[in-house]
């Protein structure tokens, strides 16, 4: 009976195992694929942001350089919303004088009106 249980024990550790196995496999599998799907992006990315540093020349791209790029991108987009609220600033400013003058025109019309 002890040998009966040893065995089945045996069989279902052995079991085990290949399915470990098996998941292992798997998981490299998976691995490698996210690897190469990042990559991939890294390149779409450097080609999004500047074809002539990616793809052309067959190397692969670095994280670090998507970063930099990704940094320099968001940068640029930052001073540009700060360049777009100054001129909206500025627009605003000169909305408000050109008020001022017209409504000034308005009252020197109606003093002109009433001298003559």
């Amino acid at each position: 009976q002890a040998e009966e249980e040893l065995k089945t024990a045996w069989s279902q550790q052995a079991g085990q195992l290949r399915e470990m196995g098996c998941r292992e496999r798997l998981l490299r599998s998976d691995v490698q694929r996210a690897k190469e799907h990042l990559e991939s992006f890294k390149t779409w990315v450097m080609q999004v942001c500047s074809p002539s540093t990616a793809g052309s020349t067959g190397k692969s791209v670095t994280e670090q350089q998507v970063m930099e790029k990704v940094r320099q991108i968001s940068d640029e987009n930052q001073q540009s919303h700060e360049r777009e609220k100054s001129l909206q600033k500025e627009l605003s400013c000169r909305l408000t004088k050109e008020k001022e003058v017209s409504a000034n025109m308005e009252v020197f019309k109606n003093s002109l009106q009433k001298l003559q």
